[in-house]
This record gives C-alpha cells, sequence and structure tokens, in this order.
C-alpha cells in the first residue's frame, strides 16, 4: 500500500514538472539557443551582416557572445522576411567572455532574414574581436 501511494505521488509530481516546462517553453522562456552565426570585427570599425534563414529565421529572442576582444556596439538592426525591421537596443561594450541579455523580438515567432551590426574594437588590442549570434 505504502509503494503503491508513493508510485502515484511520483507520478503526480512528475507530470507537474513536465506541464511546468512545456508552460514554460510555449511563453518563450524555454528553448534552446541555436547557433545562427560569427562575424569578426576586422579593422577598428567595422559593418557585418549575418543571414539567418535556418528554421525559416523564426525566432523569439536573440543574445549576442563576444570572444577573444571586447566590442563597443553602435548599432544593430534585426531585417524580417515581410520586410520590416528592429533597431535593438544594444549600445555597450560587451567584454571578452561576455553576452548581452536575453534581446526578446517583439511579435511571435517573427521570420528573421538578418542581422546587421555596426560596431568597433573597445581597445587597441591586436586580436580580432569575434561576435557570435544565437536565436531561440
Amino acid at each position: 500500500m505504502f509503494i503503491r501511494r508513493m508510485m502515484q505521488m511520483a507520478m503526480v509530481m512528475l507530470l507537474a514538472v513536465t506541464l511546468g516546462q512545456v508552460a514554460n517553453a510555449q511563453r518563450g522562456g524555454g528553448g534552446r539557443w541555436i547557433y545562427l552565426g560569427e562575424a569578426n570585427v576586422d579593422g577598428s570599425v567595422d559593418h557585418d551582416r549575418i543571414t539567418v534563414g535556418r528554421d525559416d529565421g523564426r525566432f523569439r529572442a536573440l543574445r549576442i557572445r563576444v570572444e577573444r576582444a571586447p566590442i563597443e556596439f553602435q548599432r544593430v538592426i534585426v531585417h524580417y522576411a515581410n520586410g520590416e525591421r528592429d533597431e535593438l537596443p544594444i549600445r555597450d561594450r560587451i567584454r571578452a567572455g561576455g553576452q548581452t541579455r536575453v534581446i526578446d523580438l517583439p511579435g511571435r515567432d517573427r521570420a528573421i532574414n538578418s542581422v546587421e551590426f555596426w560596431y568597433a574594437r573597445a581597445n587597441g588590442r591586436s586580436q580580432r574581436p569575434k561576435l557570435l549570434l544565437y536565436g531561440r
């Protein structure tokens, strides 16, 4: 009798956890980050575009990671398949090994064609900074 009751409680707990994870993923709070592309700051000031298109380019959020050396962001624009665009509020210096906060995109699962970056090396180091773009 005791074992049967414990099994029932374990099943209820497992069901509750599973339903919570499904609800969190539907709200956009979960999900894994998908690598979308990368770019290097080749000069002291640079402009690059990462073409997305994977999974029909449909993402709810973006995150930018910086490697090798810090980057000073001046402007970031997301171009959508429907011709619209959003300028993201990133005007920060991000250190090597750092990343942006989760950048939620307006609307629902909008198809992204590309993301355009205007940025510069944050210091005079000889190493070229590398930007990695992720979406979910």
